[in-house]
């Protein structure tokens, strides 16, 4: 008789669980299903891939099938809010499969996508929603959805949520939900904001730690090496070339600070022969999602990514991680490595740190008290480096005539787009993308558009423009009460 078993679950749940070969508990899930079968509210504190998707699903999903409900209009009985699309599919993807010998209806909204198919689906209502912040409230906002009827509510990833700038509307989600609901609040790290936003949605929780907080898994083997900005790529190319093939490496995530950088990285790796995609949030979701398949079937063995396109990405076989840039955040650094050593294998994880990167290297050390250990260049590092070929150039866009109609103009008002890259968009997303997911969904407000030539890392915040009065100094004269916009429009 299995954990599971003795537990009381479901036998649809429990032959579901058989099929997926599930037998041993992790430890999130031996400590949270018993107190959320009681119907305790419940604080989670785990890093990424310690199994809390079945640690919330499997007590949920009994509940609803003890008491099925008719499907309600525009409603769910269980919502489940996710920070980025990829991690919002992966955790419907999950429920589906405890779900697959119940009569229970699982439904994933997120933006990128039409709104209004995702309205569509919603008419006869849905057991479980899977949702990004953003496109829950596009829904709410249209009338699709409401969510007076839900019984169990999981914020997923909540230092994620923080860190994108989420908190409004996470406070108006709060404000919508019943009171009368079972609360799961989930988050690899507890600062006192993240401690603060939780006190909004649970009530008297159990609190469950698998680990302690900000600490880094045990099973992941983590090496520095100081280097210049400009030998990086090199390296990088060079350490992925030979990994590859002696098979040391099967598959491995390279992590930049911005999007324009991840692409940039890509060029330079098809180039020498290494095969790499990158996902961020300027790729459509059609890129992306081909991009994360790609990785995850191993045809792409390398992906490229950011922070926040990262999350969720929840492949097993990830045998290392490269920092090619250390975060500025150093809870980021123990997101990013737990990509790896997941599900009970090892892993590596290769951080690059330049002279003015030393400090991050520092805050990181601090944080998960653990003392990187030096790795030093390949002897032969110069001369490899010098033979390796250029990345191919990509050729700026045509610039238009002033005036020109919006249908000749790229997305950033003139700069225009690569040639194609409009039949890789989904249908509808141009005009749903200022209702999508931004300010609200997984990508944070302030973000610049596509085509911005100032790289900044994805989730840093727009500068306030400044505005100053036309006229004498106090502004009085022939223009007062006017303003001039100074600087960039």
């Amino acid at each position: 008789m299995s954990y599971f078993t003795e537990l009381g679950l479901a036998e649809p749940i429990l032959r579901a669980l058989g099929a997926k070969g599930y037998s041993d508990p992790t430890p999130i899930q031996r400590q949270s299903i018993p107190a959320l079968m009681e119907g305790r509210d419940l604080l989670g504190i785990a890093q990424t891939g310690t199994g809390k998707t079945a640690a919330f699903s499997l007590p949920s999903l009994h509940r609803l099938a003890a008491d099925p409900k008719p499907l309600k209009s525009a409603s769910c009985r269980m919502l489940v809010l996710s920070p980025t699309r990829e991690l919002a599919a992966q955790i419907a993807d999950n429920m589906k499969g405890y779900a697959k010998f119940l009569k229970l209806h699982v439904t994933c909204v997120f933006g990128g996508v039409p709104v209004g198919k995702q309205a569509r689906a919603l008419t006869q209502g849905t057991d479980i929603l899977v949702a990004t912040p953003g496109r829950l409230l596009d829904l709410i906002d249209q009338r699709a959805l409401t969510l007076r009827n839900v019984e169990i509510f999981v914020l997923d990833e909540a230092d994620q949520m923080m860190d994108l700038g989420f908190i409004q509307p996470l406070t108006r989600v709060a404000a919508l939900l019943p009171k009368d609901r079972q609360s799961l609040f989930f988050s690899a790290t507890m600062p006192q904001a993240i401690a603060d936003l939780g006190k909004r949605f649970i009530n008297n929780p159990v609190r469950v730690e698998v680990a302690p907080q900000s600490t880094t898994a045990e099973r992941v083997e983590q090496y520095v090496t100081m280097i210049n900005q400009a030998e990086k790529q090199a390296l990088l190319t060079i350490s992925l070339r030979a990994g590859l093939a002696d098979q040391s490496i099967d598959r491995a995530l390279v992590f930049t600070r911005t999007k324009h950088g991840a692409d940039r990285v890509v060029r330079h790796l098809a180039a020498a022969g290494v095969k790499a995609a990158a996902i961020h949030g300027n790729k459509s979701q059609a890129q992306r999602t081909a991009a994360l398949e790609g990785f995850r079937q191993g045809n792409t063995p390398i992906l490229v990514a950011t922070d926040i396109a990262a999350r969720g990405i929840d492949v097993s076989g990830v045998s290392h991680v490269f920092n090619f840039e250390i975060p500025n955040v150093p809870e980021q650094y123990v997101h990013r490595i737990g990509r790896t050593a997941r599900a009970g294998a090892d892993g590596v994880a290769v951080s690059y740190v330049a002279p003015d990167e030393k400090p991050y290297l520092r805050d990181i050390e601090r944080l998960t008290k653990v003392k990187l250990e030096p790795q030093a260049l390949p002897e032969d590092f110069l001369k490899q480096a010098a033979s390796l070929p250029a990345a191919k150039r990509v050729e700026p866009a045509a610039q238009q005539p002033r005036g020109g109609g919006r249908r000749d103009r790229g997305r950033d008002g003139g700069r225009g787009r690569p040639q194609g890259e409009r039949r890789d968009r989904p249908q509808g997303e141009r005009r749903d993308r200022p209702h999508g997911d931004r300010p609200h969904g997984d990508r944070p407000q302030g973000e610049r558009p596509q085509g911005d030539r100032r790289e900044r890392a994805e989730g840093e915040a727009r500068p306030q423009r400044s505005f100053r009065p036309r006229g004498g100094a106090n502004g009085v004269g022939a223009h007062a009460g006017k303003v001039r916009r100074t600087g960039r429009g």
